[in-house]
């Protein structure tokens, strides 16, 4: 997605930081966002996505011994024990446990590097092109990395899973490990300082330094921050969507198009059109939305419902906002070959129509 020319952003700690609009992807704010570097535990936004696409969340399952033991933040799970994908994926993103990450891991593929292979995958469908998945945890291993870019466009994808999207915005969440219940504490502080936040997930390690992927939601706009190799990364982010919500704004699309174009050879004379243009689009604060309608004069018949038969293009400025085809909304079927009489009145009624149009 091109970077529009906003005002100029604020200084942040983190050697790459990216802010977003999740709806259309557009770029805010951009440092180093494709320089790839150690992600650490905000990895486990992808063993989350791949977990609520392939597993039951209500499944009760038993705790691969394989998963275990692993180094870093556990959730305390023990091997053979029961309990639901739910909780499981509570424990990766609210506590970010890493036998959690491997447990969810094993439980969709045999092995931790099969298991990569689909995490690389999934990258690569979301375009994610400067990312490699070594391990569903985030710990460091060989090549693991991922820029800051691609790790905002994972966040958008979690977001868009509704139980994922409820995890990552909870700060607290009771889970059950065997016989016994626990209470898992968010470790995002962000959801206690910004209190339209909604998510997503921390990280670190010596390597990495302090990583954070987060999601704002106001006015009913979404923007994404992610951070790698950060410091004071909390006051990163709210300086971020201090300055990413003053440089935008949702407005309505409302252009006007024609409710009719004509048809030649047709059983009907015109066809009735249709544009969705129930969506709203981001624009910076103080842009003026420019709109710009082709259509042809006439078509010609068949036509099938749902046909693209002209565009409207909205723009701010230079830059295409976004681009809404104009549909045919019935049938129109091809008559047989027009008497010399329908020739003559459609001749003249097109004559009608360019004189008085």
């Amino acid at each position: 997605n091109q970077i529009i020319d906003w005002p100029e952003g604020p200084k942040v700690s983190a050697q790459s930081a990216v802010l977003l609009e999740a709806k259309t992807g557009t770029i805010l704010y951009a440092k180093n966002i494709h320089e790839k570097a150690y992600p650490a535990s905000t990895t486990k936004l992808m063993t989350a996505l791949l977990a609520a696409e392939r597993l039951n969340p209500d499944d009760i399952v038993s705790v691969p011994a394989d998963a275990l033991p692993v180094e870093g933040t556990q959730i305390g799970l023990a091997a053979g024990e029961s309990i639901s994908v739910r909780d499981l994926l509570a424990g990766l993103l609210l506590a970010s446990g890493n036998d959690a990450a491997n447990a969810l891991a094993l439980l969709m593929a045999e092995d931790i590097p099969s298991f990569a292979v689909l995490m690389n995958q999934r990258a690569a469908e979301l375009g994610m092109n400067h990312s490699t998945f070594m391990t569903p945890s985030g710990l460091d291993a060989g090549e693991h990395s991922a820029s800051a870019y691609d790790m905002a466009l994972l966040g958008a994808a979690v977001l868009e899973q509704p139980l994922l999207a409820e995890l990552c915005g909870s700060k607290s969440v009771t889970v059950t490990l065997g016989n016994r219940q626990t209470i898992l504490t968010n470790h995002n502080k962000l959801l206690n300082l910004l209190e339209d936040c909604i998510g997503l997930k921390t990280g670190f390690t010596k390597k990495s330094g302090r990583c954070l992927v987060s999601a704002v939601r106001r006015d009913g706009i979404t923007l994404i921050v992610a951070t790698l190799n950060g410091g004071d990364y909390w006051n990163d982010h709210i300086a971020l969507y201090d300055y990413g919500f003053s440089c935008v704004k949702r407005v309505a699309l409302t252009p006007e198009i024609p409710q009719y174009t004509a048809v030649c050879g047709g059983i009907d004379r015109q066809v009735a059109l249709s544009a969705d243009l129930s969506e709203s689009v981001v624009v910076q604060t103080g842009e003026t939305l420019h709109t710009q309608v082709e259509l042809p004069r006439f078509v010609w018949a068949p036509i099938a419902a749902g046909d693209t038969l002209g565009t409207v293009t909205v723009s701010a400025g230079d830059r295409v906002v976004c681009t809404v085809p104009i549909t045919a909304t019935h049938n129109v079927a091809s008559c047989s070959i027009p008497s010399y009489w329908q020739l003559v009145r459609w001749r003249y009624s097109r004559l009608l129509q360019c004189l008085f149009n």
